[in-house]
């Protein structure tokens, strides 16, 4: 589809969600988690009867920070926003998660409460599985609780250089390195339209997600697509050119 001024626009039907939660998609975004994935199915089969399933609409938060912290959960479909408030009282969005990705905290975990805010983007499916279930698991499959260890560690090390790297990157940058982490998570391949984000994402969430603000990050966008490197509409984002993205977020 092509609009008045001759770009390329993407139908508004092909982005949208759906947010059912049969067996069959329970198992298959359980597989391709971070805890989980490798398991044989009737582990799989194990974990799922100890999920309780969420249908969660737009807008609507999962848990906020400061609550207490008592469960992990997986993204069956849908797309969920993470956010953080800061000492100036803004919110800051610190991620965007789609199906197969995990959030949450646990107290057991060395979170007795939530540092952040999880609200769904769109009508979301989860898949939740609290403290004592969770340890039922890890008992059942000692790699699930080897691989809770990795993540721990992985994430300390990776916020450690991502302050570093942020600290010294020019906005162009960050942009570049937000859309090809989103890319990297949530992207689907969709041939001439390139990798294609169906995420309804603002400049302010991609403003987080770049630590900047609005206002440059749609200057930088702004001229990625004068350049076709990207393409956007209203609930969705395109990477036309990802080696030139690649490029840009390079160190110089």
């Amino acid at each position: 589809m092509t609009a008045p001024d001759g770009r390329r626009t993407i139908p508004l039907a092909e982005v949208t969600l759906p947010h059912q939660c049969p067996a069959p998609v329970r198992l298959g975004v359980l597989a391709r988690s971070a805890y989980f994935h490798g398991l044989d199915e009737q582990a799989l089969e194990r974990v799922d009867r100890r999920m309780r399933t969420l249908t969660i609409p737009a807008d609507a938060p999962v848990f906020r920070a400061g609550e207490p912290a008592d469960a992990l959960y997986v993204v069956a479909e849908g797309r969920m926003r993470i956010a953080e408030d800061t000492a100036s009282g803004s919110v800051v969005v610190t991620d965007i998660l789609g199906p197969g990705q995990m959030f949450g905290a646990m107290s057991s975990l060395g979170d007795p409460v939530h540092q952040r805010t999880a609200t769904a983007l769109v009508g979301s499916c989860l898949l939740r599985i609290g403290q004592e279930a969770f340890r039922e698991v890890m008992v059942e499959n000692p790699v699930v609780g080897l691989r809770v260890v990795d993540d721990l560690a992985a994430r300390l090390s990776r916020a450690q250089s991502d302050m570093g790297r942020q600290s010294t990157a020019t906005v162009e940058q960050r942009v570049a390195r937000a859309l090809l982490r989103l890319a990297d998570s949530l992207g689907e391949d969709r041939g001439a339209q390139g990798l294609l984000l169906e995420v309804p994402l603002s400049r302010a969430d991609l403003a987080g997600l770049a630590r900047s603000t609005p206002e440059s990050v749609s200057r930088v966008m702004s001229a990625l697509r004068r350049e076709g490197v990207i393409d956007s509409g209203r609930r969705w984002t395109s990477i036309l050119d990802r080696d030139v993205l690649e490029e840009r977020a390079e160190d110089t």
